[in-house]
């Protein structure tokens, strides 16, 4: 698949097969992410595997638009600001283009994934922190579900194109 067949034709796929992900396709997912452009080059993130299902319980719990049974969640996390002198606000594009790196990389894979945002929400910041036991200098961005899709998936591809959101000056 091209890169622009790739792009045009990912889903959010929300329904998982219960089939665990290959080592070798989250090290890529996880590549991918890394891949992506960072605001000067400063790279303020880390992203947390979670697999153990104690743990996926308890990011599900805390998700209120994120219910989903999938193999994996990876959660980019901003590193502390205090370490990584960087605009908040640039730290935030750069997990933007790391989450929209892993959900390509998935499709290209024959995954499925879907984005569930965190941030901007400060009693989710928190809630998944605690949730996870994770260090002060971090600060989760988003949860992104991931897995083969399951045959029951109605998940479709969507044209989201419309001339009415261009403007050429």
């Amino acid at each position: 698949m091209d890169a622009l067949e790739n792009i045009l034709t990912r889903k959010s796929v929300r329904q998982f097969a219960d089939q665990e992900i290959e080592e070798e396709k989250i090290d890529i997912l996880l590549k991918a992410a890394m891949a992506a452009p960072s605001g000067v080059n400063k790279q303020p993130w880390k992203f947390i595997v979670v697999k153990s299902k104690e743990n996926k319980e308890k990011v599900i719990k805390e998700m209120p638009f994120g219910k989903y049974n999938s193999p994996i969640i990876i959660i980019p996390c901003v590193r502390d600001l205090a370490t990584v002198p960087l605009n908040h606000d640039l730290a935030y594009c750069d997990l933007s283009a790391a989450t929209e790196n892993i959900l390509l990389a998935a499709h290209a894979l024959g995954l499925g994934a879907v984005w569930c945002a965190i941030y901007p929400s400060k009693q989710r910041i928190k809630n998944i922190k605690k949730a996870l036991g994770l260090s002060v200098g971090l600060s989760p961005f988003s949860a992104i579900y991931i897995g083969y899709p399951s045959k029951d998936d109605k998940s479709r591809v969507k044209d989201k194109y419309k001339e009415d959101n261009i403007e050429v000056l």
